[in-house]
């Protein structure tokens, strides 16, 4: 008879598993935590985050002094006496092996010609002669950045590494670009690219706020004073260089654009931007480098 009883004792209680009871546990010892991290004092003690202490070599802070040293001199040299080796006052034209992108007013002429020549046209190897550029930040070496130079890429609003902004390319404006020109990649940019540019990137800045560019009602509401309603009208008038260029232009918010190399290519294969010869004035082939980090 007992034997009976402590069997069905045993079989009316119900066992639990240890894995639910090791969960109960860890729960438990995670609100005793909180409770003590509550309390004043005692944060650095359980923080979730814990920073990891960075070690930065010697060389390292030898080479940005060296690096910002240079890039001063650069820019002061540059400031008094003008480019010497990588700027020209004419314009440049070579035969460059294009593809053939619907919609670009530059190949379809030469579409329309014979098949063997379909892929090469005349490009021009610089800005010469253009009334609007699409500069992009490449570089971003924050503690080997100069002062004239970071207040040169500020006044052109390029005070993040891959942000892009159209320009008016002026005397001005192209002296300027000749300062900062190894921290930039800039040329002229088409119509059919500045068109992808708006619709896939486009944001509009509305009241201190980054806006995406999503309905033509945004700039119906806010451009309507100087005859604008749709996307197409803000593409003819940056590309065309029209009165409102100005208002325009700063109307747009800087274009956010993908890195032209890969954290692979950057960590491992040691591949930094700026330092491969793809910076300064790429004169109509900026269509080509638009189109890799959109």
């Amino acid at each position: 008879m007992s034997n009976n009883n402590e069997n069905s004792t045993t079989s009316s209680l119900q066992l639990i598993p240890e894995t639910v009871l090791k969960k109960k546990h860890d729960l438990d010892e995670m609100k005793m935590k909180r409770a003590a991290a509550a309390q004043p004092g005692n944060n650095k003690v359980f923080s979730r985050k814990t920073k990891a202490i960075k070690i930065i070599k010697p060389e390292k802070f030898l080479s940005r002094a060296t690096s910002r040293i240079n890039h001063e001199r650069r820019f002061k040299r540059v400031n008094k006496k003008g480019m010497q080796k990588r700027a020209s006052n004419s314009k440049v034209v070579e035969d460059q092996i294009v593809t053939v992108e619907e919609g670009d007013e530059r190949t379809l002429a030469v579409a329309e010609g014979e098949e063997e020549d379909a892929t090469t046209i005349p490009r021009a190897n610089n800005s010469v002669g253009a009334n609007i550029v699409f500069a992009i930040r490449i570089r971003n070496e924050k503690r080997a950045i100069p002062a004239n130079v970071k207040r040169a890429l500020g006044r052109m609003r390029l005070r993040n590494v891959n942000e892009g902004v159209f320009l008016r390319y002026d005397e001005y404006t192209r002296k300027g670009l000749h300062l900062v020109e190894p921290w930039v990649v800039y040329g002229v940019p088409s119509k059919a690219t500045i068109t992808d540019l708006l619709k896939r990137r486009g944001h509009l800045k509305i009241d201190t706020q980054r806006v995406p560019l999503t309905d033509n009602t945004l700039i119906e509401e806010h451009m309507s004073d100087y005859n604008m309603l749709c996307v197409e009208d803000i593409v003819h008038e940056l590309h065309s260089v029209g009165e409102y260029f100005g208002q325009v232009s700063t109307f747009l918010w800087p274009f956010r654009l993908a890195a032209f190399s890969s954290k692979f290519q950057k960590r491992v294969l040691n591949m930094k931007d700026g330092q491969r010869g793809d910076y300064g004035d790429v004169g109509e082939s900026m269509d080509d480098m638009i189109r890799k980090v959109l």
